[in-house]
């Protein structure tokens, strides 16, 4: 029988953990989870605790956890993803195909083409959002390390930042084949908004050091095309 994971932000040790808040109302009352069920609590760290729930109420659920285990082993390609922002849960579908399939962490950035606005308040909100997002990912998946989930930028402010082995921009009109390219450590990936990236955006990734590269024939949507970009490279230099 599949054991329920959960994500907990604290530090964890062997014994009673009392839980409450947002994961407890949906260990007790969404998944109704009773005394006797078994439970698998990670905090990011790389660790997993095996637990049981001991009792369950309306507010706080009491857990006993075991000894701490490993847990599932990140892929030993480093990967950081810039991905344009995209409207509604396009941007969330990306973020979560993301973690399922290793990045380790998403930049989300604005573009010349990109629809989205976010500042302030709302923007802190909208990544605190998509941390979420990552963190459920991670439960459904088995990762036991969360992804970060940088605040939005600007695509000009991201591209000098980054120290990545390889660098590619998804460009579907380059003739720059995968397989022509070196095996690299960390891999950055630019993917575009929904209307492309324009011609100056590519010179200027191009001019940091990216490699314009394309992953099969067709056009993809801004939200397929991380995850026609993270399972090649997962397959040629990853754990794929």
């Amino acid at each position: 029988m599949r054991v329920s994971r959960f994500y907990l932000d604290t530090p964890l040790n062997e014994g009673e953990q009392t839980l409450t808040g947002d994961v407890a109302h949906y260990i007790g009352r969404v998944l109704r989870l009773g005394p006797g069920a078994k439970v698998q609590i990670f905090n990011g760290s790389g660790q997993e605790w095996p637990g049981e729930v001991m009792a369950a109420g309306k507010r706080e659920v009491l857990i006993k956890l075991q000894a701490a285990i490993a847990g599932l082993p990140e892929s030993p390609l480093q990967t950081h993803l810039g991905q344009a922002m995209s409207r509604g849960e396009r941007m969330d579908w990306a973020i979560q195909k993301a973690v399922e399939l290793g990045v380790n962490q998403i930049t989300p950035l604005f573009t010349e083409r990109c629809e989205v606005k976010l500042q302030g308040e709302r923007a802190d909100k909208r990544q605190a959002h998509w941390q979420q997002v990552a963190v459920s990912a991670c439960e459904q998946c088995g990762r036991s390390v969360v992804p970060v989930i940088n605040p939005p930028t600007s695509l000009h402010d991201w591209l000098p930042a980054l120290t990545s082995d390889l660098k590619l921009v998804l460009h579907h009109r380059t003739d720059q084949d995968l397989d022509q390219l070196p095996k690299p450590g960390s891999l950055a990936l630019l993917i575009g908004p929904e209307g492309g990236l324009s011609a100056d955006e590519i010179h200027l990734a191009e001019t940091s050091g990216f490699v314009a590269a394309r992953f099969g024939p067709r056009v993809l949507r801004t939200e397929t095309a991380p995850v026609v970009a993270l399972s090649m490279a997962q397959q040629r230099w990853g754990d794929f």
